[in-house]
């Protein structure tokens, strides 16, 4: 039978061990290697595809909600771009497509739209949500990824090319690639062939109305073609051209904001994962912590029911080392506080705005400003006017009178 002056301080103790056992953590399983999918042969050009990637969007975040997750608006609006650049980069490597760019917006006119939303971001996890829709408006992937990193997995990145989440890129890649392949050469020219009617349409409505029209999927279809010496269309596959410009333009810039955040925006991420992994340890110390000491204050309580004199001393010792552990608990508790504010501190740095965009305009030097969706409306609308101006067409209302004198 159980001493009963010791039954109590046993109790405790097994109790103690038994909340020890319960905070012991599972193992981690890591991702295995992705490799990326590349072209095994020669695509013809007819049958590359241009590809467009929109800035990822996310989901409004609570001052809580944001400091939960280690971030705050300013570094998802960084990360928005960041990988969108880093996507691009690693469709580059595939060799599977035509030209590939950033987009401010989800333009229709382009062969393929990618479009990404961030579930969570951090450095030690990230989980995306990846639709990938043609001209046609056929969809071809509609898919969540998500991928955990370790510190190892920022021992071999090298700028550009390899991210601590690569894997996660190269899947993405691999993904639309195995669509792509599915397509017949017809296919892959129906929906070039749609893409540039949209434009026409999105340019100049009146001249190219009725060249397309929706199935009964709700996708789009060639009702009619141009002539093959269409000179209007001709001229607005020209005009189309000079919104490549613009869009490589802009390309630059996203690219050089990519290269300049890919340090800071990675460092950013190591020391995330190392301020959450420090965090969890605090926080786990913390509760053992409290409750180991919470258990021996109860041990050395329940020894003063015995009657014997000695266990006095070991009482007083039991509630003192106790009451420190709980001190000492509620004061890594505190640290956390501390860690979480140095995250914020740290993310408030990626706040940044978009610069304006000088374009060569008819031998003029026209100034793009706003975001990037306003200036890319508004290359659009002067674009539009030239080639109204050109065609004779009737040209929309000015927007104002410095867009209106770099037209004449």
């Amino acid at each position: 039978m159980m001493n009963r002056r010791w039954g109590p301080l046993l109790l405790s103790l097994a109790a103690i061990s038994s909340f020890l056992a319960a905070c012991a953590s599972g193992p981690y399983q890591k991702i295995g290697p992705t490799p990326i999918i590349q072209a095994e042969e020669e695509i013809p050009r007819e049958q590359l595809l241009d590809v467009g990637i929109v800035p990822f969007t996310s989901d409004e975040m609570t001052e809580q909600e944001a400091e939960d997750q280690g971030t705050n608006p300013d570094i998802r609006t960084v990360e928005s771009h960041f990988m969108a650049c880093h996507l691009k980069n690693t469709l580059h490597r595939s060799s599977q497509w035509g030209a590939i760019s950033v987009l401010p917006t989800s333009d229709g006119s382009v062969d393929l739209i990618v479009k990404g939303h961030i579930l969570e971001s951090s450095g030690e996890h990230l989980t995306v949500k990846i639709e990938a829709t043609d001209a046609t408006g056929r969809v071809w992937l509609n898919k969540t990824y998500s991928a955990q990193a370790s510190e190892y997995s920022y021992r071999d990145t090298l700028p550009g090319r390899k991210d601590a989440y690569q894997d996660l890129y190269n899947a993405i890649a691999n993904d639309i690639a195995r669509f792509r392949v599915t397509l017949s050469p017809g296919e892959a020219r129906t929906i070039r062939t749609v893409s540039r009617l949209k434009f026409a349409e999105a340019l100049a409505p009146e001249p190219f109305s009725g060249y397309l029209a929706a199935d009964g999927k709700n996708r789009m279809t060639v009702s009619r073609l141009p002539a093959a010496d269409d000179p209007m269309m001709d001229r607005l596959l020209q005009i189309r051209g000079r919104e490549d410009m613009y869009v490589d333009t802009l390309n630059q810039y996203y690219d050089g904001l990519y290269n300049d955040m890919w340090a800071s925006y990675e460092e950013w991420r190591k020391m995330s994962l190392a301020e959450r992994e420090a965090m969890q340890k605090i926080k786990k110390e913390a509760a053992m912590r409290q409750v180991a000491g919470i258990l021996m204050m109860v041990g050395a309580i329940a020894l003063a029911a015995g009657d014997v004199d000695y266990t006095g001393p070991l009482q007083v010792g039991m509630a003192v080392v106790g009451g420190q552990v709980i001190v000492d608990g509620f004061n890594i508790s505190k640290q956390t506080r501390i860690h979480a504010s140095a995250l914020k501190e740290l993310s408030e740095s990626f706040a940044g705005e978009m610069k304006p965009i000088v374009m060569e305009f008819q031998g003029r030097q026209v100034e793009l400003t706003g975001s990037a969706e306003e200036q890319f409306r508004e290359w659009r609308d002067l674009l539009r006017r030239i080639y109204y101006a050109e065609t004779g067409f009737a040209p929309a209302p000015l927007a104002d009178q410095t867009k209106d004198d770099a037209i004449d």
